[in-house]
């Protein structure tokens, strides 16, 4: 009941002195976090060190990222928001990718955020990793050409979820695009049988509904089109699925629904 309640309580803020200095306007007043309001990574925050190695030995990492970052294909001007961004390691790889995109990592732990400008750091990045939660983003209206979220919607509860879609159509760009790489529906049975491990540990309820691969109908319920499984992966926790959705572009003078071209609906 408690962890359910964490789960509800979702708020998003970044770093007013960041923004200040880059010129940036947060659209919403800046709530205050309490430890209580986030599920570390790894849910348990005394296994945050180990997230990496864990991810990398039973994800797939390699493929899934390098998979998701060619089906984003970020450009030179792009500016590319990771949500839930971890330790970093997709924000880092996308802007190795397209060093002159600007990437934008937000995450609620601040111990992983803390691993993050470290490897950032490290590796002589300069990547900007906010502090928040996904469904009231401080971000305004239209900021980002793609966001991109990896091994994150399946913690959120189903209402929650709803709600981070929603942000997400509001703080992309007309035309933007959001591409995500998270537990899926199951390929066969087998993968159905390895994916109880994920449904034991993170809930039946925040999980159920990656399970049953309702992610793309739910990004359209929140605004955007053509939300669509683009491929899947098979790991030892289950099918690993990717997905895309994009904002409409807006109809000319903003009346009128967007063409099925400008949607990028095909016939």
């Amino acid at each position: 009941m408690a962890q359910s309640a964490a789960r509800n309580r979702i708020y998003r803020f970044s770093e007013p002195l960041r923004w200040l200095k880059r010129g940036h306007q947060p659209s919403r007043s800046i709530p205050s976090l309490s430890p209580d309001s986030y599920i570390p990574a790894l849910r348990f925050s005394a296994l945050t060190r180990f997230y990496d190695p864990v991810i990398n030995l039973t994800t797939r990492e390699q493929l899934f990222r390098s998979r998701l970052i060619a089906q984003l294909s970020p450009a030179p001007a792009d500016t590319i928001l990771d949500l839930g961004c971890g330790s970093g390691t997709l924000a880092l790889k996308i802007q190795q990718s397209e060093p002159d995109a600007e990437v934008i990592g937000l995450d609620a732990d601040p111990e992983i955020l803390a691993i993050a400008r470290t490897k950032a750091a490290d590796n002589g990045q300069a990547i900007r990793f906010d502090r928040g939660f996904s469904n009231q983003l401080p971000y305004a209206d239209a900021t980002f050409d793609a966001v991109v979220s990896t091994l994150f919607f399946h913690h959120l509860m189903p209402e929650t979820r709803r709600e981070t879609a929603t942000e997400i159509a509001r703080v992309l760009r007309p035309g933007g695009e959001l591409h995500v790489a998270d537990w899926g529906l199951p390929s066969d049975r087998l993968m159905k049988l390895l994916s109880t491990s994920i449904r034991l540990l993170d809930g039946g309820e925040p999980t159920r509904e990656n399970f049953s691969g309702a992610l793309p109908s739910i990004f359209e319920a929140a605004g955007l089109v053509s939300g669509v499984e683009t491929g899947q992966i098979r790991t030892v926790f289950g099918t690993l699925a990717l997905y895309r959705a994009i904002r409409p572009r807006e109809a000319p003078h903003g009346e009128g629904k967007p063409t099925e071209q400008e949607s990028g609906v095909e016939g």
